[in-house]
């Protein structure tokens, strides 16, 4: 049998165990086990598709060879050797789908994501950047069909933000997204400079799956938490009443805050969510340290302090540094077509991964 049969054969086994488990009532009462055997009896399911297809290609070819070694008539013989080169022609388009398939998927990428935009170097000018950047991924989420949430925010001193923060739900947004953390260098010339010369800012994305109470279970006694008066834009209702909520985590001295709703439960909410995500994040990244000899993608290395883009004004060019990819269509992106950028570092990550699965 070979290699790529007997992966399929053991997810097929997989499959049908899974299958049974889902229907046991000692599971069904346990939801953390439950979520999780669901969500992997679906991914199963596609793959288990494929792995009938393969075997009946295989099986074929098995009885198709069997046939032309033990038939004397020309004809059958004819029709056994077409019918061979007919599946022979079919098999390696298959068989590398099925590698494809068989890349381990990240669990996090089918997550909701929360998504921070910080001012870096560059002063006023990277806080423009922000609020540009922003804008374009909001044009972009339209296209994806996601919605979002501005869950906090702190205004630069003359335009745009010094920093934001947004949650994101939707179909695999954090498997899109999170190519996009790291440091975006932008070079252009600002609206504050006389001279007409090009200035170069920077400002820091980051991108973390947004935990569930299943994955992460936060302790509220660990949580120390302080109200205040928002503070910015907003209308009189946000400096009259202590909405804001800041959210400390003792044992880590992690901190979220929220101060973008009028009620301060729906802040409170909101709050814990970004906490539990950040330190679910810490978690995720000590289990990866761990695990040193696993390979650090050159995709989504997950380091915030890498240059990862450039967006040069002048040239009207975008440059990716992670798979020197340019393109110079500047002005669509900044308007939310991301998509092409996106898909050539999905399929870098893929193809880095496949590399990896072969050594």
């Amino acid at each position: 049998m070979n290699d790529l049969l007997e992966k399929l054969e053991a997810i097929h086994i997989r499959f049908i165990e899974v299958g049974t488990l889902i229907v046991d009532p000692d599971i069904i009462s346990d939801m953390k086990r439950y979520v999780k055997l669901t969500k992997e009896y679906k991914d199963l399911e596609e793959l288990d598709v494929v792995y009938k297809n393969y075997k009946q290609l295989v099986d074929n070819l098995a009885s198709s060879r069997e046939l032309l070694s033990m038939e004397d008539d020309p004809e059958m013989r004819e029709m056994a050797k077409m019918e061979i080169d007919e599946l022979e022609k079919k098999r390696p388009e298959m068989e590398e789908d099925i590698k494809f398939m068989l890349i381990p998927k990240d669990p996090e990428d089918e997550k909701p994501a929360i998504m921070e935009l910080r001012a870096g170097t560059g002063g006023d000018e990277a806080c423009i950047f922000v609020e540009d950047c922003f804008r374009m991924y909001t044009m972009f989420f339209k296209t994806m069909g996601w919605s979002y949430e501005v869950i906090n925010s702190n205004e630069g001193s003359t335009k745009g933000y010094k920093e934001i923060q947004l949650s994101i739900e939707g179909a695999s947004v954090y498997g899109v997204l999170k190519f996009e953390s790291g440091v975006h260098r932008v070079q252009r010339v600002p609206e504050t400079e006389s001279q007409g010369r090009v200035h170069t800012s920077a400002i820091t994305i980051a991108v973390l799956p947004e935990a569930e109470e299943v994955d992460f279970e936060l302790n509220m006694s660990d949580v120390r938490r302080d109200t205040y008066r928002a503070s910015g834009a907003g209308g009189q209702h946000v400096n009259k009443t202590e909405s804001a909520i800041r959210l400390t985590h003792i044992p880590t001295g992690v901190v979220a805050e929220c101060q973008d709703g009028r009620s301060q439960h729906k802040n409170l909410e909101k709050a814990t969510s970004m906490l539990r995500s950040r330190l679910y994040q810490i978690e995720l990244e000590k289990l990866q340290n761990e695990r040193a000899e696993h390979r650090k993608s050159l995709v989504s290395t997950g380091d915030r302090s890498a240059k990862i883009r450039t967006y040069n004004y002048p040239q009207g060019r975008i440059t990716d540094h992670r798979i020197n990819k340019t393109m110079y269509n500047l002005s669509a992106f900044m308007n939310g077509d991301l998509q092409e950028m996106i898909d050539a570092l999905k399929m870098a990550e893929n193809a880095e991964k496949l590399k990896g699965e072969e050594a």
